[in-house]
């Protein structure tokens, strides 16, 4: 790419945007209690659901068609984002001061993490073009989802067409950054409807080391597409198929390459839904899904390819008015092909039954569960969930949650040259939760909740021999304050989170775990016009769970959105990405040379959508 951005010429653009004027109004969207599926694999209401769960709505998502997964989630501040460097570079997500393998993602309850450690693929791979919902659950979830639910559940959820369109998105902006996006809509009367649409981001991307010159730049180029098909008859019958495919090239630097190099990679999700209401009280739900990731470094000479095949099925009975029991079987089964493994390549094979019971009535809601697992490397596996909330007052509601969570070693871990070990155990865990939901006058909100989990088993890198090993075990205690205000045309969401952790064998806090997280979004939207800031602030944090010297200094960046839609057919926008262009230091890298990985600073662009 030649050419660069002109601050000049953004700043023109954002000026006319806001300067102009229009008769065209449109409705908010804000939804203060939404319907939620991830916490018991049925619709419920999101203030029913005994646990803390959040939601990003589809109107969050599209403020910035440019973002991916990393950066919509850090918005909650319960959620750490460990990135090596700026747009399209590997990242990480912690729920909770829990580890990257202990948050599971799914999209539409397909299951995203795979075999390579690499878990959930790369969040920064993950396009966001199709998704009108993100679930954020917070917790143990293994009752209802298997392995690697011990920090919490994330699933991207696509929602059906309410009509046919078109709509074509494009987005220009620093680091000669550019995105295309268009997606078509057909809804026929008869219930049948599709979906198709591709998309393509392209950047000259940032400096990723502090100890490079500018214009080192780290590019990315990605592209993918998606169609679904889908038949809804009543609330009898509900299928659908869906396809979402991409790949591209990310530009990065590591502890062994120390030249910008690409990794390729594509990764691609097949999912295959039917519910079917056998009688008014009885439902049967099944699934069967596809998920293929492949990365390739050739300066390294390497591959990592895995495969997912899972089928789920599940029968809810409706045995009493207020209560219902959900049973069902999950089936998993996952290989990894590397040429950095033992035999080149691995497969393992895991089933689960569970079994949950849910009660609603009165202003009460509690949610029992049960899951055998069953590996057939590990044997069985069993683990459980106790939850209740209580609206005490009319305003005012209390929950407790109760769960215990487990993870199976991934086949990188078993099997890698490096390190690995095929005697590891199952990392297992406790967490406890108790929470408070209060609204108050003039459209105010406040959540609170404290939680403990306790983790056993942990599996890390035995110094002494250099092999995988479950050699420790950890603690995390927190905490989640949070603030929701909607009155009219103004909105604003304040939450802060706090949590300690603990290496039980060294005493020393985790790497990368932050104590304090706070974010805060103050924003204007009567549905022509709408303008929103955002800030994120994050203390210090440990480089290494073996030396607390070494720190990851604290940092807090600013965000800006405004858009002017026209008329019902055409949007403007614009998006500056870490106002003040600071360039903190994220991740510690020790060889062959000291240095920090860093944030790719600001990122202002400017764009438009166009619907029929």
């Amino acid at each position: 790419m030649s050419k660069h951005f002109q601050p000049a010429s953004l700043a023109g653009a954002i000026a006319i945007v806001l300067a102009s004027t229009t008769t065209f109004a449109a409705d908010q969207t804000i939804e203060l209690d939404p319907i939620v599926v991830t916490a018991s694999k049925s619709e419920e209401k999101a203030s029913e659901v005994p646990a803390r769960i959040s939601v990003i709505s589809q109107q969050d998502i599209e403020k910035n068609p440019a973002l991916n997964l990393s950066d919509v989630l850090q918005k909650d501040a319960s959620i750490y984002i460990k990135q090596s460097g700026g747009i399209g570079q590997i990242s990480d997500i912690s729920l909770r001061g829990t580890s990257a393998v202990h948050t599971l993602v799914l999209q539409n309850g397909a299951r995203l993490n795979n075999q390579n450690n690499y878990a959930p693929l790369f969040p920064a791979f993950l396009d966001l073009s199709n998704i009108s919902q993100i679930e954020i659950l917070k917790g143990p979830a293994s009752v209802q989802y298997g392995s690697d639910a011990i920090g919490g559940v994330v699933n991207l959820i696509t929602a059906p067409p309410s009509k046919s369109g078109a709509q074509l998105t494009g987005v220009y902006g620093e680091n000669n950054t550019y995105k295309a996006i268009i997606n078509t809509d057909f809804v026929d009367n008869s219930g049948f409807y599709a979906q198709v649409g591709g998309q393509r981001l392209e950047t000259d991307g940032t400096t990723v080391l502090n100890t490079q010159e500018k214009n080192e730049k780290a590019g990315y180029d990605q592209k993918g597409y998606h169609a679904k098909l889908g038949y809804i008859q009543d609330k009898k019958v509900d299928a659908s198929i869906e396809i979402n495919q991409n790949e591209g090239t990310s530009i990065f630097t590591n502890d062994y390459i120390v030249s910008n190099s690409p990794r390729i990679f594509k990764n691609q999700v097949i999912n295959a839904k039917l519910a079917y209401t056998l009688l008014p009280n009885l439902k049967l739900s099944t699934r069967y899904s596809n998920i293929k990731d492949e990365q390739n470094v050739p300066d390294y000479g390497s591959h990592y390819n895995t495969e997912n095949n899972e089928a789920d099925v599940n029968l809810k009975w409706d045995f009493l008015p207020y209560q219902n029991i959900l049973f069902g079987v999950n089936y998993l089964g996952s290989q990894y092909e590397s040429n950095t493994i033992t035999n080149a390549k691995q497969d393992i094979d895991s089933t689960g039954y569970y079994l949950q019971h849910q009660y609603k009535n009165d202003g009460i809601s509690t949610q029992i569960g049960a899951r055998v697992e069953d590996n057939e490397r590990f044997g069985t596996h069993t683990v459980g969930q106790a939850a209740v909330r209580f609206q005490v007052l009319p305003l005012t509601s209390i929950y407790a949650n109760i769960g215990s969570a487990f993870r199976a070693p991934s086949l990188n871990e078993l099997y890698s040259q490096w390190g690995g070990n095929p005697e590891l155990d199952p990392e297992k865990s406790v967490s406890y939760e108790i929470g408070l939901d209060q609204k108050l006058n003039y459209g105010l909100s406040a959540s609170l909740s404290g939680y403990y989990t306790d983790v056993k088993n942990l599996i890390t890198s035995d110094p002494s021999t250099f092999l995988n090993s479950n050699i420790e075990k950890a603690k995390m205690t927190g905490g989640e304050l949070g603030f929701k205000w909607v009155l009219n045309r103004y909105y604003a969401n304040a939450q802060y989170n706090y949590v300690k952790t603990e290496n039980k064998d060294t005493g020393l806090e985790i790497a990368y775990r932050p104590r304090q997280t706070g974010t805060l979004t103050l924003g204007y939207d009567d549905g022509v016009y709408g303008v929103s800031t955002s800030l994120i602030a994050r203390s210090k944090a440990n480089s290494s769970s073996n030396n607390s010297n070494n720190k990851v200094p604290g940092y807090a960046s600013v965000d800006f959105n405004a858009f002017w839609n026209i008329n019902s057919n055409i949007k403007l926008f614009t998006n500056v990405q870490n106002i003040g262009d600071v360039r903190f230091k994220e991740v510690y890298n020790s060889y062959p040379f000291t240095s920090w990985y860093i944030n790719g600073g600001r990122q202002a662009s400017i764009g438009v959508t166009l619907k029929y």
